[in-house]
């Protein structure tokens, strides 16, 4: 754990309203990306990263100390996550059926979306990285989370286990699983993955635009120097139906998170 955060936490279980405000903020932007990786959509995750840091405050002075901090902030965040379905990310799950028709429909060659080639760069991202975040709500949540745990964040199998309070065989099981239904989606369906799939990127655009799952004027994912589907060209084929995850962007998490949480806190008082 962070030496700093670590001592942040001493100092908020002793009752330092200042030091909780650090610690929450220290884990704000975990929470979020977590939440994003489990809802897709960041209105269903900011209500969670929300909800969950409420916990945190609650539940502060059960820490123990028997696990690195992140770890523990990881099962708060995971038990609430595995409860609930955010508005949006309910709306839109479907198997892995229905996601594959998903994928075959709406593909065009021309992107009327886009006015200019940094746009055209900017929506190729967008897509990217909301159609990858889509296909992990075709795993139910306990096997998402386990996937996110294992092969996004890496986390090592007794670790994660411990995350999801299940046991280490039961953690094996679920991840052998989910990295195989992942997988097998990606190699079929992907045309990052299998140069042989029709599907690219740019030719979902326009069609995910009429459809409301981009925002073209108000971008969730693409807002960075460096587009993750860049990186996709240099990894060895058999590591990018990992590397397709571990490349999308970590995100900060809103500002009105902050607001909120400085607004709570005061209220605390």
């Amino acid at each position: 754990m962070n030496q700093e955060l670590e001592r942040y936490v001493a100092q908020a279980i002793a009752g330092d309203k200042q030091a909780l405000e650090q610690v929450l903020l220290g884990v704000k932007d975990l929470i979020y990306n977590l939440s994003v990786k489990m809802l897709l959509f960041p209105e269903d995750a900011e209500d969670a990263t929300q909800e969950i840091l409420i916990k945190l405050v609650t539940r502060l002075s059960t820490f123990r100390g028997q696990s690195q901090f992140t770890t523990w902030v990881y099962r708060v965040a995971s038990n609430y996550l595995l409860t609930i379905k955010g508005k949006k990310s309910r709306e839109f799950s479907m198997d892995f059926e229905q996601y594959a028709h998903f994928i075959d429909m709406g593909q065009s060659h021309q992107v009327r979306a886009a006015s200019n080639a940094g746009e055209l760069l900017l929506l190729e991202e967008e897509v990217k990285v909301s159609c990858t975040q889509g296909l992990l709500l075709c795993l139910d949540p306990p096997h998402r989370l386990t996937y996110i745990l294992g092969d996004i964040l890496e986390f090592p199998g007794k670790e994660g286990a411990r995350v999801l309070s299940i046991a280490p065989e039961t953690f094996r099981q679920q991840l052998s699983r989910s990295r195989k239904k992942i997988r097998n989606f990606l190699r079929h369906k992907c045309g990052l993955i299998n140069p042989s799939n029709p599907c690219r990127c740019l030719k979902k655009v326009d069609f995910l635009a009429n459809q409301g799952l981009i925002n073209t004027s108000e971008l969730r994912f693409a807002k960075f120097k460096e587009r993750s589907i860049d990186l996709m060209e240099t990894i060895e084929a058999m590591e990018k139906e990992t590397a397709v995850y571990r490349s999308n962007p970590n995100l900060q998490a809103p500002e009105s998170i902050t607001a909120n949480l400085k607004r709570l806190l005061r209220n605390a008082n």
